[in-house]
């Protein structure tokens, strides 16, 4: 399917995993596009002209000519089957079990660990904030997540499946909330993690981050 411009509207600072997400699954597709931060402090988001692109006023917002997309895994499920041609690399499993999981991974990262994602913003991981230990709360959440994954990557692997996925990324940002703010991980996690943020589509939005 053709398409002639496309625009990523994310957060001004692109400290937002949810922006991260879209961008790498853009990235990892090769498409061109551009970026427009949206100033969310100032509350630019909720002006009227921006309301006309996003139903849900929130980053990203993904703009292909005329159409308009919100929330992250939307985005990216909406990539992979718009650009499902042989000339675009896959961002989900090719087997449908293994997309089912990789989808649920990615639910599972949005609804749930509030307590981690409340005292472990993306700051820490971002803008190298320190901050003080886990509460218990935010401890438990570790926990619960620490424990869900030790079937999924116990065994030493790089990536989720048989080859990467943008769940992979969801997954290893949510980690590294822990890893790089001096948590306990077991070094399968740690492991997975640090090889996941050095794919060349992570460092791009680091990159961004950073300046």
């Amino acid at each position: 399917m053709s398409y002639q411009t496309i625009t990523l509207y994310s957060d001004a600072n692109f400290f937002s995993p949810y922006v991260m997400s879209a961008f790498v699954s853009l990235t990892e597709k090769a498409l061109p596009f551009s970026l427009a931060p949206i100033n969310l402090s100032a509350g630019e988001n909720l002006q009227a002209a921006y309301g006309l692109l996003s139903v849900t006023r929130r980053v990203p917002t993904l703009v292909i000519d005329d159409f308009q997309l919100s929330e992250s895994s939307a985005i990216s499920e909406y990539l992979e089957e718009r650009f499902s041609s042989p000339e675009y690399a896959r961002i989900y499993p090719q087997d449908k079990q293994e997309r089912a999981k990789a989808r649920e991974v990615q639910a599972w990262l949005r609804s749930d660990f509030m307590p981690i994602r409340a005292e472990r913003p993306t700051e820490v991981i971002f803008a190298g904030l320190r901050l003080p230990p886990l509460s218990d709360s935010a401890q438990q959440s570790a926990n619960k997540l620490i424990s869900g994954l030790e079937r999924l990557l116990s065994d030493g692997r790089k990536n989720l499946f048989s080859e990467w996925c943008i769940a992979d990324t969801d997954l290893a940002l949510m980690l590294n909330r822990l890893a790089l703010s001096d948590v306990a991980l077991p070094e399968s996690l740690r492991k997975y993690a640090s090889y996941q943020w050095q794919r060349p589509s992570v460092q791009q939005w680091r990159a961004l981050s950073q300046h």
